[in-house]
């Protein structure tokens, strides 16, 4: 079944973890099985063939640098100047892969139909470029709102202002505090633009800040239940509520310490602690209840963000195994449109409204 698949740090992957996304995964796992400068080498699961096998045509692809203060531990640049410099490298990268026909950059209605024409045709996926909706995860490299313009113009489509910790713009993951006054003139911004606000990573307090300032179309690209899964990184069944109210898509992530409690990093082993497929669905299923209905999930897996097969859902080798979902929510009681709109049809719908 044709997938979207809304967030992927295709160009981290590439640039950071160097990468050659056309080779197979099995490639990439076995050029890195000596290498021990990262976690999750030789375990990565995406790769440009996975994601054509699995029939997953269209992607929200990130942009990612962090801006880091000489308190904040976190890794990162030291300037938004910096930071702005690894985006364009990263779009630079897109851009090859585009030059030679592996991706598609879509950025509005129409490329977006003649997109999901050819990946809904009857010829075989292995040569099909894969769409791309690009998307900036963070805004630290944003230096003024003369960049978010550049960036628009270049093709940026959403923006998420935080990630983990204190940002320019917006605090995320494990930080608090609402949004300065350059993160309230951010969203205007965007607003302006019609861009589309990304709510994940956002901190509590700069969440609720957001849904009052920003008027134009939220989705929730990778985002679980803080009711399963305990923690600041996961929405609250009220934040859940406030994003259904305002249409948007919650895209569930495949991050194993999102999916099951009690995981420890480092320690925890996916198998150990049960962490499967199924296990995800139960967030999106917790979605649906609150919605009383399956207009408002879908993925967003973020595989590879970072992490690799030790932690990730036991039963998933590669991103192709997303092909499991549907018989999964078939056995749950799932019908054949439920499981349309949860693999595409609820971001295809989203898109075609923020764009039209």
């Amino acid at each position: 079944m044709f997938t979207i698949d809304a967030h992927l740090d295709l160009s981290m992957n590439a640039m950071e973890w160097n990468r050659d996304l056309r080779k197979t995964v099995f490639e990439i796992r076995e050029r890195e099985n000596k290498l021990t400068d990262k976690p999750d080498r030789g375990r990565g699961t995406v790769a440009f063939p996975e994601l054509r096998k699995g029939s997953i045509g269209l992607v929200v692809a990130t942009q990612i640098a962090r801006y880091v203060a000489p308190e904040n531990r976190l890794p990162g640049w030291h300037s938004s100047e910096q930071a702005w410099a690894q985006t364009q490298g990263q779009l630079a990268w897109y851009k090859a892969m585009e030059a030679c026909g592996e991706m598609v950059m879509v950025k509005e209605k129409a490329g977006l139909e003649k997109h999901i024409a050819l990946w809904t045709n009857e010829e075989p996926n292995d040569k099909k470029p894969i769409g791309y909706i690009l998307s900036l995860e963070g805004a630290d490299s944003i230096i003024t709102l003369e960049n978010l313009h550049t960036a628009y113009a270049y093709g940026l489509r959403a923006i998420g202002p935080a990630h983990y910790g204190s940002g320019r713009y917006a605090n995320g993951t494990d930080a608090t505090g609402h949004l300065n006054e350059q993160g309230k003139n951010l969203l205007k911004a965007m607003n302006d633009l019609n861009m589309i606000l990304d709510a994940t990573h956002l901190c509590d307090d700069a969440f609720w800040d957001a849904m009052e300032i920003f008027k134009g179309p939220v989705w929730a690209s990778h985002n679980n239940c803080r009711a399963l899964v305990n923690h600041n990184r996961q929405f609250s069944d009220e934040m859940i509520k406030v994003l259904i109210e305002r249409g948007a898509v919650i895209g569930g992530a495949f991050d194993a310490w999102m999916i099951v409690p009690g995981w420890e990093r480092g320690k925890s082993l996916p198998l150990q602690m049960n962490c499967t497929i199924e296990k995800i669905i139960d967030h999106m299923d917790h979605i649906c209840q609150i919605a009383g209905n399956t207009l408002h999930v879908g993925l967003g897996t973020d595989l590879d963000g970072g992490y690799g097969k030790e932690q990730s859902p036991y039963d998933l080798d590669t991103i192709a195994d997303l092909q499991n979902i549907p018989s999964i929510l078939l056995k749950r009681g799932y019908s054949n449109t439920d499981v349309e709109n949860i693999m595409h049809g609820n971001w295809l719908r989203f898109i075609k409204k923020a764009w039209s």
